[in-house]
């Protein structure tokens, strides 16, 4: 009877410690999720700074191209305006997907392509988006270990008793920007 009650004991500590571990895990996933984000982010903010002046630039060689400079800086807008990761994620891909039309529009110009301002702007927005990229892996690989640790038994019993969810992956939905970019000389 001794013996009963010990093993009870010992079930109970193991569960009560495997609670701990768990839930303490979760946490930490998360704020991993967060931090992955805020990194995006960070560079993302850098780039919505960086895109008026280049468009500024822009326009003092192409007048006749304010429809798309015009749409560009909207979506930019957008994008500063978000909130939520949710929302963050949504006018990312939107805004991205009007970085083309700008980038084509500083290929038409010879003499835009061969100002300094120009070029200097453009070579910051090509690392931006080198970091961007490095960020978005990175967040992407936080995500699925989270995720995976909300999903799978045991952990999902926690998770979903103490309302840790799925949390979004930073994925291209847009036909257009998985088409392979065009480079002509």
């Amino acid at each position: 009877m001794n013996i009963a009650i010990w093993v009870v004991v010992v079930i109970v500590v193991l569960l009560i410690v495997w609670g701990i571990m768990t839930y303490n895990g979760l946490v930490r996933g998360l704020n991993k999720v967060e931090e992955a984000f805020s990194t995006m982010d960070v560079y993302l903010k850098k780039r919505y700074d960086l895109i008026p002046n280049l468009v500024e630039t822009i326009k003092g060689y192409a007048k006749h191209e304010s429809e798309t400079l015009e749409k560009v800086i909207s979506a930019r807008n957008l994008a500063v305006k978000a909130n939520t990761m949710d929302e963050k994620i949504s006018s990312e891909k939107n805004f991205q997907s009007m970085l083309g039309p700008l980038y084509a529009i500083g290929e038409q110009y010879p003499d835009l392509k061969a100002d300094k301002n120009f070029l200097s702007l453009q070579n910051e927005l090509q690392n931006l988006e080198s970091e961007i990229a490095n960020s978005r892996k990175y967040y992407n690989a936080i995500v699925v270990k989270f995720n995976n640790m909300v999903m799978t038994f045991p952990s999902n019993l926690l998770a979903g008793m103490f309302g840790f969810h799925r949390q979004p992956m930073y994925e291209i939905t847009d036909a257009a920007q998985r088409e392979n970019v065009k480079v002509q000389f």
